[in-house]
């Protein structure tokens, strides 16, 4: 994982993702998926063009099943934004790099 890419986890969920003060994209992810290994680059290409804007990092669903399964991630990769706690987007599958920087940019300050 980039530098750049935060690793959340049930345990860190609430600290790092609800009670953040900037917007945070998660991606919910597992090794054994061939499409979150496709969107690993857009959304490390996200994390340095955002950085100091927008959080952003990955959630292995196979190691916390908890927050996954409070936020209905039935299909992976799902893309979930996050402003003030509240999902602002989400995209399930392959979403394109221009779908989910449109969305950055109209939920950053």
């Amino acid at each position: 994982m980039a530098a750049n890419v935060a690793e959340f986890t049930d345990q860190n969920f609430q600290q790092d993702v609800l009670q953040s003060s900037v917007p945070v994209l998660v991606d919910f992810w597992a090794p054994w998926c061939g499409p979150c290994k496709a969107i690993a680059p857009t959304i490390e290409a996200l994390a340095t063009d955002y950085a100091g804007k927008v959080r952003i990092g990955k959630m292995d669903i196979d190691n916390n099943p908890q927050v996954p399964s409070e936020y209905d991630v039935t299909a992976i990769p799902t893309v979930i934004l996050f402003k003030n706690g509240q999902i602002v987007e989400k995209f399930v599958g392959l979403a394109p790099k221009q779908r989910l920087t449109a969305a950055l940019d109209k939920h950053v300050s």
